[in-house]
């Protein structure tokens, strides 16, 4: 009882304390900072007895995160607020637990896919030290470690068994439907299908309708699966349904063509798996095409020069205007930062120029030829475009390698893990995963965005997916042959 009485008055004391300092603070210093403690503490206290729920909760606010320069224009750095200090934060805890704790599960830490991200980031340790900007790639490699980290490691343990994933994803797709509201009645004040709108109408959540475009495409697999696997009850379907509605609406509006090209991919493949069609055919298909497109590659390139429709409001013009390689200026920028990514390889092959720095050191290799009316020198005029060039001129040979080798692993070990269990709810959610990163792959060719939370988020929790179902799987097997 003696106990009690004093917990209660502390309680009153600090409460009363903490109100006379915000008074304080707002009257005399004209300042809110007081306000932001118990948040503090909140995030302090989950950091360190519950991370798992810090990482959820970073997972929530992604999609509505907002770069620094929104909220403070001028500065020489930028990073999303606040998702990447919070990211930074749990890197901390992590390695200190690891530490403290000298393990880590190492069915994670020792998988095939884990082994292929290290030899990424070793390369990209390498090159970072042989950089021509140094500190620029050493933060790039530092942003990446963490994403890794929050996103993979510490998620594949949070999905151990096959749980929490659903949870993971719907944390993301709910605040993302707000932002495609958000964007929506800002589009419909400019008209709905006003293309140039299209392009800014999400900002300041997204900064390019490209990125939005793509994190959209790669969750609506999740969705589509949810809707129509029959161990979730109808109720939950129903909502599923409307909310795939809602994440379609804004991927058509979002005027990303390479988002609706990787939605085709992802089809292609569900088709295949679903049909079980072998490898060899497969692969023996690729070679066929392949060869087609190498032997009549000037005849497709003069096919492709005569298209001139321009990307526009109408959809079909839209979707044609992807092969157009003489006036749409959008593809014939990328064209000329793709030819300025292997420029640059050319000259530095082995080491690169370092990871992070195409966009400012890309700006020489432009020919006065291929620059277009959007063309710039300056480090504001964005990266490669491509997750396959810019790792070529910024690390080398070895660059794109580590990130096909990664792809290779992924799928293996994601097609695997499909066949090899028996449980609907997990076949849906791996089959997902599989499809969503198809998407990312494919858009990979055409923008890369791995370097900012909003896909990072998606990429390395739908490959934590992959990876923990696989472990599960595993020794599922294992126990029944015993």
């Amino acid at each position: 009882m003696y106990q009690a009485r004093i917990k209660t008055t502390l309680f009153y004391l600090i409460a009363a304390l903490f109100i006379l300092l915000n008074a304080y603070f707002l009257v005399k210093k004209h300042s809110m900072i007081i306000s932001a403690l118990p948040l503090v503490f909140t995030v302090v206290l989950l950091a360190i007895f519950e991370l798992d729920k810090l990482l959820l909760l970073v997972v929530a606010f992604t999609p509505l995160s907002l770069p620094l320069s929104e909220l403070m224009p001028g500065l020489n750095f930028d990073m999303f607020l606040p998702t990447e200090p919070l990211l930074f934060g749990i890197l901390l805890i992590f390695i200190l637990k690891l530490a403290a704790n000298g393990s880590f599960d190492r069915g994670i830490l020792l998988h095939p896919v884990s082994l292929a991200i290290y030899f990424s980031l070793l390369w990209m340790l390498v090159t970072s030290l042989t950089s021509t900007m140094p500190m620029v790639s050493l933060k790039f490699l530092l942003s990446r470690i963490w994403f890794i980290v929050g996103f993979y490691l510490i998620t594949a343990k949070f999905f151990e068994s096959g749980k929490n994933i659903e949870k993971y994803i719907w944390l993301y797709i709910l605040p993302l439907i707000l932002v495609i509201f958000y964007s929506t009645y800002r589009h419909l004040g400019y008209g709905l299908w006003d293309k140039q709108a299209a392009h800014f109408v999400m900002d300041p959540f997204y900064n390019d309708h490209t990125a939005y475009g793509a994190a959209i495409a790669m969750y609506l697999p999740f969705l589509f699966g949810f809707s129509f696997t029959k161990i979730y009850s109808p109720g939950v379907r129903f909502f599923v349904r409307i909310c795939l509605g809602i994440l379609f609406m804004g991927l058509i509006l979002s005027y990303a063509r390479a988002a609706w090209l990787s939605m085709i991919a992802a089809a292609g493949v569900w088709a295949i798996m679903r049909l079980r069609i072998r490898f060899k055919p497969l692969f023996i298909t690729f070679l066929i095409s392949l060869s087609v497109l190498l032997v009549f590659q000037n005849q497709i390139l003069a096919y492709l020069e005569r298209n001139t429709t321009e990307s526009s409001a109408n959809l079909i013009d839209h979707v044609s205007s992807m092969s157009n390689i003489s006036s749409d200026a959008s593809n014939l920028e990328r064209l000329n930062r793709w030819s300025c990514a292997i420029r640059m390889f050319k000259d530095k092959p082995i080491f690169g120029y370092g990871p992070g720095t195409y966009m400012f050191q890309y700006a020489p290799y432009q020919l006065t030829g291929d620059r277009t009316i959007i063309s710039t020198n300056s480090a504001n005029g964005g990266n490669a475009h491509s997750e396959y060039l810019g790792p070529l001129a910024e690390s080398g040979f070895l660059g794109p390698i580590t990130v096909f080798l990664l792809i290779v692993v992924v799928l293996y070990t994601g097609i695997n893990a499909y066949g090899r269990t028996t449980d609907k709810r997990l076949k849906t959610l791996v089959m997902s995963a599989i499809l969503g990163l198809i998407t990312y792959y494919i858009h990979g060719t055409m923008n890369n965005f791995l370097d900012t939370d909003k896909l990072s988020v998606a990429f390395w929790g739908f490959t934590a997916v992959i990876v923990a179902i696989d472990i599960h799987t595993r020794k599922v097997v294992a126990e029944t042959k015993q």
